[in-house]
């Protein structure tokens, strides 16, 4: 971190406008203590104080974008101590207005009543360097009035996680709320990991967010669900003015058109966890950003083997509700409550199943889209395209795969006709046998699958008539070689706890760059490991933090 000096500045630079708590009503009651808060988007709150704040890593570029610049001699720089102190809570900035927005939301299909930030504090909305409003928002900083029965806190071991995730994906190109910087406040926190009577104490951390808005589908719900439907109206009306500009004023028709700009940005949003096989693992409607952004890091993870029933998440194990294959139709679920919550705005039901349709029709044509890129064709043809699809979604399935090896060595096979028939099966296999976590116990059987695979795959890639480079490229544009592997963190988590914060910047720096080769870092493309197939931390995850 020592070499990144782009220029000199100061806090002060920072320009704050909080029109979030300017323009729409507050909760009456001042104090974090637990209530139930009605008639209200928000409560004023102040950040807890912790003992010893200590910088565990931070993202230049988020640091570069807020104009939080430093040189060599800034002493308000990133690795400064008034950069922990203002990031973890201890100090407010001159222009802060620390909040936390009430919400509600259906947990694992289930109405779940009033929810909120129970451990997310927003310090206030900065114009950044593009003029564009960002909120800043600390999670792990203590009690507000919508913890439950929480204590409002967050450990170092779930903060490097959504800290690192954040920015992978934005560097994915996935639709995401961004992360500036963890801080570990030198306190302890007492977690159950798995909920299963064996809590231990971890180190305790504060993780900064950043996002436009961290605006829900469930901040409309709860208002709906009270019948507060002045405050739904202005939520709405605050929402659109300022998040959708391009729609106009607010009415009826905007409503509408609001809807399917929602729809529409949550498939595609969808289509890019699909394209990674990146797996959220609690899409519950108070996960949902209405800006279609990936919101809420905690039991994520991404397809090892390819399993498209497989979820991160322990709480959802026996149902599979957030599975990888289950997204796609979880989002649209979940987009049917949020057009029930804006229902009362426009008290009718055929635009709103048009807007949700459309939804499948953007979805449907975003995968077939992002499918050919994966595989490098020039354009999806239905009439041969979802067979071959299909036919590989189901051979994948057969023996344990690793989905982003997969398809990063696909481009490496050759595509000539002639020469693919002249080839034995094992030739053939022999570019992608590095995605199996087993290659040597691959039965006859599937290898000749597989190889008629390659063959269907091989007859229509050259009807493109693509050059091997063109074809490779726009491969690998697409096909990440490094994503955010749970084995990886986990190891970052380890070395962290101990105090050595090295590793999450050396993730962080290779994330930064997911398509490059990359040969000097090539440790962090190998598939995982068999000591972390069952280890907590590397194969399932709760949503304990």
């Amino acid at each position: 971190m020592n070499d990144f000096h782009p220029r000199v500045g100061v806090f002060e630079d920072l320009r704050f406008d909080n029109r979030f708590v300017r323009e729409l009503p507050g909760d009456p009651v001042a104090g974090n203590t637990r209530r139930q808060v009605n008639g209200a988007c928000y409560s004023r709150i102040e950040p807890a104080r912790v003992c010893r704040p200590e910088l565990v890593a931070y993202s230049r570029e988020m640091v570069e974008s807020l104009g939080m610049y430093r040189g060599p001699r800034d002493d308000q720089g990133p690795e400064s101590v008034p950069f922990a102190e203002i990031f973890c809570g201890n100090r407010l900035l001159p222009g802060m207005d620390p909040f936390a927005t009430c919400y509600g939301g259906h947990q694992f299909g289930s109405w779940a009543g009033q929810l909120g930030d129970g451990r997310a504090i927003n310090l206030g909305e900065v114009i950044d360097i593009n003029g564009q409003h960002q909120t800043l928002q600390l999670k792990g900083a203590g009690l507000t009035p919508y913890s439950r029965t929480a204590d409002g806190l967050a450990v170092l071991r779930s903060s490097i996680r959504e800290f690192l995730c954040s920015e992978a994906m934005h560097h994915l190109g996935v639709p995401t709320t961004r992360a500036l910087s963890i801080v570990a406040t030198g306190e302890e926190v007492v977690r159950d990991m798995f909920y299963d009577g064996h809590p231990r104490v971890e180190p305790g951390a504060v993780v900064c967010r950043v996002a436009p808005s961290f605006t829900r589908f469930g901040s409309f719900e709860l208002f709906t669900a009270r019948r507060e439907f002045a405050l739904l109206r202005q939520l709405a009306d605050y929402t659109i003015r300022h998040d959708f500009p391009h729609l106009g004023e607010p009415c009826k028709k905007t409503y509408v058109e609001w809807f399917e700009n929602v729809c529409r940005h949550t498939a595609d949003m969808i289509v890019n966890w699909m394209r990674v096989g990146f797996v959220h693992g609690v899409m519950n409607t108070d996960n949902m950003s209405v800006l279609g952004l990936t919101i809420d890091y905690g039991p994520y993870g991404w397809l090892e083997g390819y399993e498209p029933d497989w979820t991160p998440n322990t709480t959802d194990a026996a149902g599979r509700r957030y599975s990888f294959g289950n997204q796609p139709q979880i989002a649209l679920w979940n987009l049917m409550r949020f057009a029930n919550a804006i229902y009362p705005l426009i008290e009718e039901e055929r635009p709103l199943r048009d807007a949700l349709e459309a939804f499948s029709d953007e979805y449907a044509r975003g995968w077939r889209t992002m499918m050919a890129g994966k595989l490098g064709l020039r354009r999806f043809d239905t009439e041969t395209d979802d067979a071959l699809i299909k036919e590989l979604n189901n051979v994948l399935q057969l023996v344990e795969t690793d989905m982003t090896l997969f398809y990063r060595s696909l481009a490496d096979i050759n595509i000539d006709v002639e020469t693919a028939a002249a080839q034995s099966d094992e030739d053939l296999l022999a570019p992608i046998t590095g995605a199996y976590f087993a290659a040597d116990e691959l039965t006859g059987e599937y290898k000749a699958r597989m190889s008629g695979w390659l063959r269907d795959y091989i007859r229509r890639s050259s009807r493109d008539a693509l050059s091997a480079e063109t074809r490779r490229n726009n491969m690998n544009a697409v096909n990440p070689k490094y994503v955010l592997r749970n084995y990886l963190a986990q190891l970052a988590i380890d070395r962290s706890e101990q105090g050595d914060h090295a590793m999450v910047a050396d993730l962080l720096d290779v994330l930064r760059s997911p398509y490059d080769e990359q040969p000097e870092r090539l440790e962090f493309a190998k598939k995982r490991p068999d000591w972390a197939r069952n280890r907590p931390g590397c194969s399932m995850l709760s949503c304990s933090s």
